[in-house]
């Protein structure tokens, strides 16, 4: 693992032990680990909902944006909101998401997540999100990533090409 990936994840994992600490405090909710990391967050179901609930930091969102090969018009497309929308919101001090775009982000954190895992890179991962798939009718994988159905067809995709089940 390079040093840029391993100070990424040092820098992302701080950051969600922060915002959990937070989110624990404001919804009365205990975290039986507390060695809470980005992969475990993104794996934590109930955590999730109360973080959606709570909404995230611009800070937090910032370090998922860039842990995904989305660009930042892509993330605006996603999120409903333009691209000077998403820099004045950066400038903000102590900005938090709406719960909806909070879980917007989330998802797409988690498509990431699972992607990259799949693909074993990045590249390969935004690639295959580019490519129009048949067992997603001819769309390309990226295209159903605005709305939770689409997330989930295109997680189903990443399950079965893990599991080696090709259509």
């Amino acid at each position: 693992m390079s040093k840029l990936v391993a100070n990424s994840d040092v820098q992302i994992d701080r950051a969600v032990k922060l915002y959990v600490s937070k989110v624990e405090k404001d919804a009365n909710y205990q975290l039986v680990d507390k060695d809470i990391t980005y992969k475990k967050f993104l794996s934590n179901r109930m955590l999730i909902v109360h973080s959606i609930r709570r909404g995230l930091p611009y800070e937090l969102y910032d370090l998922i944006k860039k842990r995904t090969p989305f660009k930042e018009d892509e993330w605006a497309n996603f999120l409903g909101v333009s691209t000077r929308t998403l820099h004045r919101n950066k400038s903000r001090k102590d900005f938090y998401f709406d719960p909806i775009p909070s879980e917007k982000i989330l998802e797409l954190a988690e498509v990431t997540a699972l992607g990259i895992d799949v693909f074993d890179s990045e590249e390969q991962f935004y690639n295959w999100l580019n490519m129009p798939s048949f067992a997603l009718g001819s769309l390309k994988p990226i295209e159903l990533l605005r709305d939770s159905y689409g997330k989930e067809m295109v997680l189903n995709e990443l399950y079965k090409i893990d599991q080696g089940i090709f259509i």
